[in-house]
């Protein structure tokens, strides 16, 4: 099982916070460094020193880190256009010398868009605004240097674009797909990704989501096991109880509810939590990491977790 650094900088985050994790993560031999794709704290409203944009920090991180992998969890499609957004991905790839996986999703929090002014349709308009998108924004990697790329869609029209920037990566970045949804999610997951991940559910419910994954890739013809399946958790861990409880607090969380819903405890809890979720299927975990400033976590966590699941 590969581990991976999930943050949530919404919640308030300066970009020197966001690279001495990164650093310390890609020091500690983790497999990637992700954030959130948000605009507005989840909870009170002040989120100091306030938001800051994701690929705007990934390209940053790009030349700041040298072998971490570096993506979103999740852009949702709301926030963007795809012709801009196709171009940004591909430079941060080729800032980062292809170390960029594009995670993708319909978008969900509506008070943030209120807030900093974006749309924000009905779900299966945000679904028919994602599924376009991919096709357009895979149509532009994909296009050969020297060809031009067309495309008239229901939300964007793309006539005789050069496709450029490339992308390092050929055709494209690998595409991480989110979501719960029963239908149209692992169609996507299936037609356009490489990795599929559920945030923040219990190892039987990612079962069963796998299981609908797997079946929508048999429909198109697809092998399943193509595709990467992963989980995001909360993670706090301590090398005592103790030291769980001062982390639990410091996030303002309770033990036991972390205990239940992420990755909480001593290692030698957390190691079987994660290895109840590779047995559901899971090959990568994304821990998200909520106090910036203890680099001490994610240390420890590099130090005792990746050597107990690597041969999960």
């Amino acid at each position: 099982m590969e581990l991976r650094i999930f943050t949530e900088p919404q919640q308030g985050a300066t970009y020197d916070e966001l690279l001495a994790v990164a650093r310390a993560a890609e020091a500690g031999g983790f497999g990637g460094f992700f954030r959130s794709d948000h605009y507005l704290k989840m909870g009170d409203v002040s989120g100091l020193p306030g938001p800051t944009h994701a690929w705007v920090t990934l390209a940053g991180l790009a030349r700041e880190t040298s072998t971490i992998r570096l993506g979103t969890l999740v852009s949702p499609a709301t926030f963007y256009h795809p012709g801009a957004l196709a171009i940004s991905v591909a430079q941060v790839d080729a800032m980062s010398g292809g170390r960029v996986d594009f995670g993708f999703g319909a978008g969900w929090y509506e008070a943030e868009h209120d807030a900093y002014g974006f749309d924000f349709p009905s779900l299966g308009r945000r679904f028919d605004l994602m599924e376009e998108y991919l096709e357009q924004m895979t149509g532009l990697w994909a296009t050969p240097e020297g060809s031009t790329f067309t495309h008239d869609g229901v939300f964007h029209r793309f006539v005789a674009s050069p496709a450029l920037p490339k992308p390092h990566q050929r055709p494209g970045p690998p595409i991480v797909i989110g979501g719960r949804g029963l239908r149209r999610t692992p169609a996507l997951v299936a037609t356009y990704a490489s990795e599929y991940n559920q945030a923040f559910v219990a190892a039987d419910q990612l079962r069963q989501a796998i299981d609908r994954v797997r079946a929508a890739c048999e429909e198109r013809e697809r092998d399943p096991d193509d595709i990467v399946n992963s989980a995001a958790l909360v993670l706090c861990l301590g090398e005592t109880e103790a030291s769980v409880e001062r982390r639990a607090a410091a996030i303002g969380r309770e033990v036991p509810e972390l205990r239940a819903n992420g990755a909480a405890g001593t290692v030698d809890e957390v190691a079987a939590k994660l290895a109840a979720y590779g047995e559901a299927g899971c090959a990568r975990v994304y821990l998200q990491v909520l106090d910036l400033a203890d680099l001490d976590h994610v240390a420890l966590a590099a130090s005792e977790l990746i050597p107990a699941v690597a041969d999960l």
